[in-house]
């Protein structure tokens, strides 16, 4: 029994694969079945430490993403891809898994349409309210489809929806449930004032970092502020925020981060009370299962075509408020944070959305998929 995964380039492709993983384990466990191989099929992987914690195997194959605008990069990314084509279709033939599931991203076309022509089934999951190109060319031959958003669906050919499940987004066990004893000591906080928790994702957000700066006088008198700004951001961020808080008497209420790791973010998201953070569709999914109120700054349309949707998508289902990037001014994040987290209906009521929308059961509903298939495949 094997299973192939492709995805990745980000964490938003990568991390679902490693939730799903985890799913295929407990219910192999349950279930009394026997584990199936997984390879990890692509570039290098995101996080390779999260592959060799769950025994998974890399398999080195050539992608390269094709730009949404004029490039003479375009034109060579056509050649990588061809040759990982190739690679990707002996690779397939050679280890010929029961199934390929992808989250697709430029690192998952290669394998994706070497699947195609060796007739394996494919299982594809996309994040986005806004399907990406890669998912829209692999519904066309893919056994079944699971989307994170509801809006997703009707972006899919007509042809295909008979496909479509609408299954939420695949969360690693480790950052569900934060910690709601202990984050304050932790973080050496106060606990007697309203934490918010601004997330600049694992590459930092460099717009809302300086919004935040340019406002960090005026939290830190209300608010303790817990900010993740991005490894490559963490030094000259800290040194600014250093000059503006200096000699302040709330200077303890601000906590910088370049990135969280597990046990920081769940003590983080244990003691806020709203978040502030881009609109990548993993983002959304974790702030949503963690039953917090948020404030949305997606990526402009013209930098990333998905962010807007999905940020309006979860804004209508009551859970979040969307401050577009060119919107953001100092005073205006300042008002939202005011108007959300000095109201506690509010935030009641947005919890209470961000719980509906969560749906923390996706990646076992697209394991249970995966194994269907893989066992389908045994011989008798």
């Amino acid at each position: 029994m094997r299973i192939a995964l492709v995805g990745g380039g980000t964490g938003g492709h990568f991390y679902p694969l490693i939730a799903v993983v985890e799913a295929i384990e407990d219910l192999c466990h349950e279930r009394t079945l026997i584990e199936p191989e997984i390879y990890y099929i692509g570039p290098p992987p995101f996080d390779a430490q999260a592959l060799l914690e769950h025994d998974v195997v890399y398999v080195h194959s050539p992608a390269e993403r094709m730009r949404r605008y004029p490039s003479i990069l375009n034109f060579l990314s056509v050649f990588t891809n061809g040759m990982g084509i190739i690679r990707a279709t002996f690779q397939l033939f050679s280890l010929y898994p029961d199934v390929v599931f992808s989250t697709g991203g430029f690192a998952a076309f290669p394998t994706l349409f070497a699947a195609r022509i060796l007739l394996i089934p494919v299982v594809i999951y996309d994040a986005d309210a806004e399907p990406g190109r890669v998912s829209l060319w692999s519904a066309k031959f893919a056994k079944w489809i699971a989307v994170a958003h509801p809006d997703a669906a009707s972006k899919f050919p007509e042809r295909v929806r008979g496909k479509i499940a609408s299954v939420g987004h695949p969360i690693r066990k480790e950052i569900l449930d934060p910690s709601k004893e202990g984050g304050y000591e932790f973080l050496k906080l106060e606990p007697t004032i309203p934490t918010i928790f601004i997330m600049g994702g694992s590459q930092g957000a460099r717009a809302i970092n300086e919004t935040v700066l340019d406002a960090l006088s005026t939290l830190v008198s209300e608010f303790n502020v817990i900010h993740q700004v991005g490894s490559a951001n963490v030094d000259e961020t800290g040194k600014i925020a250093s000059v503006i808080l200096k000699n302040s008497r709330f200077e303890q209420r601000y906590k910088i981060f370049g990135l969280l790791n597990t046990f920081a973010l769940k003590m983080a998201a244990g003691i806020s009370v709203l978040v502030v953070a881009r609109a990548g569709s993993g983002t959304i999914f974790e702030v949503a299962s963690w039953h917090l109120p948020s404030i949305l700054i997606p990526i402009p349309k013209h930098v990333s075509h998905d962010q807007t949707e999905n940020a309006f998508s979860y804004a209508r289902a009551g859970a979040a408020s969307v401050i577009e990037q060119h919107n953001l001014t100092p005073h205006v994040l300042v008002a939202e944070i005011q108007r959300i987290a000095g109201n506690a209906a509010l935030r009641a009521k947005m919890s209470d959305a961000a719980r509906a929308f969560a749906r923390p059961d996706a990646a076992r509903k697209i394991a249970a998929a995966l194994l269907e298939i893989v066992i389908e495949h045994e011989p008798v």
